[in-house]
């Protein structure tokens, strides 16, 4: 899966970075390559190794995305909208 992200944002750059002549794509993939922070290739891979743990420990993919999830950063997605415990955290 990790792999899967990486050449997406490959392909991204090269997209974004095109002129559609094969020597443009020949300079430009080594760039591409390396593009991809080394960082975000660790997130990535630890966000993997969370899957499998999840899948390790026999949970079903509902309950393995939930146990993922508790590990993210994001607690809500939405700027407009605020999950009920936090609201009701500010009614008290």
């Amino acid at each position: 899966m990790a792999i899967e992200y990486f050449l997406g944002q490959v392909k991204k750059y090269l997209c974004d970075n095109c002129d559609y002549t094969f020597n443009t794509l020949k300079d430009n993939m080594p760039i591409a390559l390396t593009s991809v922070p080394l960082q975000t290739i660790w997130r990535w891979e630890h966000q993997i190794h969370r899957w499998m743990d999840a899948y390790r420990m026999g949970l079903g993919t509902a309950d393995a995305q939930l146990q993922v999830k508790k590990f993210s950063s994001r607690q809500y997605k939405s700027h407009r909208h605020i999950p009920d415990a936090v609201a009701q955290a500010f009614d008290q």
